[in-house]
């Protein structure tokens, strides 16, 4: 039964991408990107372009006010209660980066960092290059065999040499949800700071960050239908207060001598240099377009949809699906066929998947692969898109088995 997208006409590049006979099912990659973005960064670049923070200027002022506008939308969006707990960044690893430079000073060596085995290496790498800075213990929590952290383990590991809890919010790679209640919880009562990376999980539904209780929570606006080159960090009030300045430059300075300079606090203070400026306000305007959409009819398309990945997928022999996928995507790998090989078949076909590690290197070697196909899916796929893939598969594995 063919399942339509009430969304599909807001995103131009669908259509474009359709006419090259191009099914785009890579969103967990970047999304396609809708009119009213579109819209925002034509205004700003054809109504005068200006620097924010720093003119008396009225494009300067406009800019200004457009830019700290997105600021409260996105306190808005994650239910901050301050929007000067929002602060703007390049992309979330941008944003973790921020967090391993600026907190490296409150570790001692032996002191530990536990993140899992899922994470992405934009949540992997910054936490194991300060473990080999500072000598510390990076702890890996172990999954369990849906593909999930593995609670009961987890809260044996996480303890109170634990400084810094890192974990996603969902998957990436097996499109799991993480038990982040509890695993929050747990490493508050030790005393360790806990960092969400929501680049996934913000684009599925809407997410409290006072209600979840993380110290920091982090995404990329490109993954939420914004544009690239943008990211946000959310820090509780008293947990920013703990960061050190790790960039340094115009805007972040409060007073600046040849020997000495004393810096701004969040959010302005951790924003060095000219930020993303068209971009920021690009996000805004995403935001209050997918503010504007029906949140259950939103989570009914998807869900749908993803069953029905998840069905044809089963249905279809020597397929594996990895993990217990819950939102939006399902990695698989075919036995006797290789990732790359299935890849380009697909590929020939017009068909964008992803294929290979999707950043989580330890991940797929954990689970004895090289690579795994991923399908990801946005709010402008239907069913017909689905049907296209499957056929593609079918007529790829006919021809490499």
């Amino acid at each position: 039964m063919f399942q339509p997208s009430p969304w599909r006409a807001d995103f131009p590049a669908i259509a474009a991408l359709q006419r090259q006979h191009q099914t785009y099912l890579d969103s967990a990659a970047t999304t396609q990107k809708p009119q009213a973005l579109l819209d925002a960064l034509s205004h700003y670049y054809g109504h005068g372009a200006a620097n924010v923070h720093r003119a008396q200027h009225l494009p300067g002022a406009l800019a200004t006010q457009a830019f700290e506008t997105s600021r409260d939308k996105v306190a808005a969006w994650l239910n901050a209660a301050d929007s000067r707990q929002i602060v703007f960044t390049h992309g979330a690893t941008s944003a973790l980066n921020l967090l391993a430079y600026g907190l490296e000073h409150r570790f001692e060596a032996g002191d530990e960092i536990a993140i899992s085995a899922l994470e992405h290496h934009a949540n992997l790498l910054p936490w194991q290059q300060l473990a080999r800075r500072r000598d510390l213990r990076l702890v890996v929590l172990p999954l369990d065999e849906h593909g999930r952290i593995d609670l009961d383990q987890a809260l044996q590991l996480i303890g109170p040499r634990t400084r810094v809890l890192a974990v996603s919010q969902l998957s990436n790679v097996l499109g799991t949800w993480q038990p982040l209640p509890a695993l929050l919880a747990h490493a508050r009562a030790q005393g360790a700071l806990t960092v969400v990376d929501g680049a996934q999980g913000v684009v599925h539904g809407r997410h409290d960050v006072q209600q979840l209780g993380c110290d920091f929570y982090v995404f990329s606006s490109h993954k939420l239908y914004g544009p690239e080159g943008v990211g946000v960090l959310y820090g509780r009030t008293q947990a920013l207060e703990l960061l050190h300045h790790w960039q340094f430059g115009g805007e972040m300075v409060q007073l600046a001598d040849y020997q000495s300079a004393s810096f701004r606090p969040a959010p302005l203070g951790f924003e060095a240099g000219t930020p993303p400026i068209a971009g920021v306000i690009g996000l805004g305007a995403t935001l209050d377009y997918l503010a504007s959409l029906d949140p259950h009819a939103v989570e009914a398309h998807e869900t749908s949809l993803h069953q029905h990945l998840l069905r044809g997928l089963a249905d279809r022999e020597g397929v594996r699906v990895l993990g217990t996928p819950q939102a939006a995507l399902a990695s698989f790998v075919i036995e006797g066929v290789h990732n790359a090989d299935i890849a380009h078949m697909l590929t020939e076909q017009g068909i964008a998947v992803r294929a290979g590690h999707h950043c989580a290197m330890p991940l797929l070697k954990g689970l004895g692969l090289e690579g795994a196909i991923r399908v990801s899916l946005g709010l402008y796929n239907d069913s017909d898109d689905l049907q296209r893939f499957f056929t593609a598969l079918d007529q790829g594995l006919e021809l490499l088995r």
